[in-house]
């Protein structure tokens, strides 16, 4: 193991014990208080959100699928993570500026934001699978991003459940639905949208959607970037010795 790969794995282990924490009192309140807020709406606006989102989602996953570059096969852990960290940058830049852009219009221009922040985060889990060496042409894989993107963006208690599948990913892809209409896509919806409401209501406001577009934006994409970034460290300690020698 090289400097850089023993540096990872530190760090990894750090990340995998804040996974695996329990729900603090805070958080389980908060999602009594997010369970409740969400009881009292109507099934059909679930119903409806749910459909839109799953739409989005898909749409972005089959089209950045012709759009992602090949997979890198031959390359060290460290100069993948050289990429991956240039990426993000890249990635957190347009984020911040396209939520600068659509809180400074208000309500109306705030709401767009939310479609093209979801296709930036899946466009970026895209050009980070494959700069690991992985094949987003696998249906399989792209089911992994979806379990990634849930991971960041989701309550302690969802958290630690999604944490475990993807811990022990390759026993877990074989019971994965054949078709992704299967997949629990009102949960991640819901999820998702608990975890980002407070973080992006202020940018619907006049004045100050600007400045709390861009943070926000930079910190989502900041957040997604390091959450991808260890659970790929989980599959390279647990790659085959093929891999590992395509990577040295």
């Amino acid at each position: 193991m090289s400097p850089y790969e023993q540096q990872a794995a530190e760090e990894l282990q750090t990340w995998q014990r804040k996974m695996q924490q329990r729900p603090s009192i805070l958080d389980r309140v908060a999602r009594r208080v997010q369970a409740r807020l969400n009881a009292l709406l109507p099934e059909k606006l679930h119903a409806a959100i749910t459909t839109a989102i799953k739409q989005m989602v898909r749409g972005v996953l089959f089209g950045s699928m012709h759009t992602t570059r090949k997979p890198l096969l031959a390359a060290s852990l460290e100069a993948r993570e050289t990429a991956v960290r240039a990426h993000v940058r890249d990635y957190r830049t347009m984020a911040a500026a396209e939520g600068a852009v659509t809180g400074a219009g208000g309500f109306l221009f705030g709401l767009a934001d939310f479609p093209l922040l979801l296709g930036l985060k899946l466009k970026l889990l895209f050009d980070l699978a494959a700069l690991y060496g992985y094949d987003v042409k696998d249906y399989t894989e792209r089911l992994y991003l979806l379990h990634v993107f849930q991971l960041a963006f989701s309550s302690q208690h969802t958290r630690n459940e999604v944490y475990r599948q993807l811990a022990d990913w390759e026993a877990y892809r074989h019971t994965l639905p054949a078709d992704v209409h299967e997949f629990d896509w009102r949960t991640f919806q819901q999820e998702y949208r608990d975890y980002i409401d407070l973080a992006k209501l202020a940018q619907l406001v006049p004045v100050i959607g600007a400045a709390v577009g861009a943070v926000a934006n930079y910190r989502l994409i900041e957040q997604l970037g390091n959450t991808a970034m260890n659970c790929y460290r989980m599959r390279w300690q647990h790659a085959t010795p093929q891999l590992l020698a395509a990577g040295e």
